[in-house]
């Protein structure tokens, strides 16, 4: 494949908010392809949870792409900056972890990125490796590259000031240790999500510099929304979609997110090309194809890409049973519901009868579905978490998320 060819790519996905920062992005990427070498790419994770989730995964991807044109991949566990905390995207400070749950944390996050990344061509690193090495001087040395209006400028941390919430000295030094990860590692490129934009582009590249060494290219790429379409993908919101699920619960989901959002889940989470995402859009914008077909093809991609092939078959072929020819919603909407709630009680909540004694007469008219199973007991339970379709008649219908 040519250089533009891969520099398109590579480049799909990305978000700078600034259209000059973009252009030299691209143009610094394009020069470094042109030499012909296997560049040293990396993301940096920290292991704060155990469970991944699509948007986990975005960043992943990118470094598969990079793998595939035959560049040094760096999973880099972040096991020191875990202990502070990224407060990029956080209103309030995070708690510490301790050592022992960032160890459990950062094996589990490793065994999910295998899912994506080649296992055999993926190099693990951790950054305590340099970070712990670091001293107070040579934290004084870091320092005094930035001044502490840069940090202030950030809007997380101006909207917690704002708001007379605390910000507190330590988060200001994850930036630092961050951007050092870029000088230890002598890196070319760096990928990240927007909320990494000043880590990446401000801190690496000028420690870069400090040290010598040529600045990092920034490969920052758009947050994927939830399944709701709007907010960030995360468990604490109930829009995620998480990795280690069922091909059904999963398959269900992507089919649940609203027309509009397909555009960014097939350019982040997929293997589609440019040019294949390009052709599927202007047929759409044609009207040669319909978005329900559209969406059936993206929940079956992402789909095989974690559960294989043939249970990603399997889960649409089950899908298009529980709603049959003509009956899929155009968009379906998300309910967050309790394990152990009650049918009745969740046929009130989600506006599908207007009292329970209107609920009690939908199922013993058979009107209720689950899954395509039809309820007949007005005091079924749903007892086992996951994502489940319930279906009034042919047109109410709501994907519930049971927790």
């Amino acid at each position: 494949m040519n250089i533009e060819k891969q520099l398109e790519i590579l480049m799909q996905g990305t978000e700078y908010g600034d259209h000059t920062l973009e252009k030299s992005m691209r143009r610094e990427l394009f020069t470094l392809l042109k030499e012909n070498r296997p560049l040293r790419v990396y993301c940096g994770y920290d292991p704060t949870a155990t469970d991944l989730h699509l948007g986990h995964t975005i960043t992943m991807r990118k470094l598969r792409q990079f793998q595939d044109f035959g560049h040094e991949v760096t999973f880099l566990i972040g096991d020191s900056t875990a202990l502070i905390g990224d407060p990029s995207d956080k209103n309030k400070a995070r708690p510490i972890l301790n050592e022992d749950d960032v160890r459990i944390n950062a094996s589990s996050f490793a065994e999910q990125a295998y899912t994506i990344l080649d296992s055999n061509s993926t190099q693990i690193r951790y950054n305590s490796k340099w970070l712990n090495e670091l001293g107070f001087s040579d934290l004084i040395r870091l320092a005094q590259n930035f001044t502490i209006q840069q940090f202030l400028s950030r809007n997380n941390f101006a909207n917690r000031i704002a708001n007379n919430e605390p910000v507190y000295l330590h988060e200001t030094f994850y930036a630092l240790m961050q951007g050092y990860d870029a000088v230890a590692m002598k890196a070319d490129v760096q990928v990240g999500g927007t909320d990494q934009l000043f880590n990446i582009i401000v801190a690496g590249r000028k420690l870069q510099q400090m040290m010598g060494l040529k600045p990092q290219v920034g490969i920052v790429l758009s947050i994927l929304p939830g399944t709701d379409g709007e907010q960030r993908m995360s468990k604490s919101m109930g829009n995620h979609i998480p990795i280690a699920t069922t091909a059904d619960d999963m398959f269900g989901k992507i089919m649940s997110i609203p027309d509009d959002a397909m555009g960014i889940y097939f350019r982040l989470a997929t293997r589609f090309s440019p040019d294949q995402i390009r052709d599927i859009e202007n047929e759409m914008a044609s009207e040669n194809i319909h978005p329900k077909d559209v969406k059936i093809t993206l929940a079956s991609e992402i789909t095989e890409i974690f559960c294989g092939l043939e249970k990603a078959r399997d889960a649409r072929e089950r899908f298009a049973a529980v709603f049959g020819s003509g009956n899929l919603p155009d968009n379906i909407e998300d309910r967050l519901i309790n394990i152990d709630d009650g049918i009745v009680d969740i046929l009130v909540v989600c506006r599908f009868a207007k009292s329970k004694s209107e609920a009690r007469r939908l199922i013993s008219q058979g009107a209720v579905k689950l899954n395509g199973s039809r309820i007949v007991d007005i005091h079924h339970h749903i007892t086992d978490p996951g994502s489940k379709i319930l279906q009034v008649g042919k047109r109410k219908v709501v994907n519930l998320i049971v927790e």
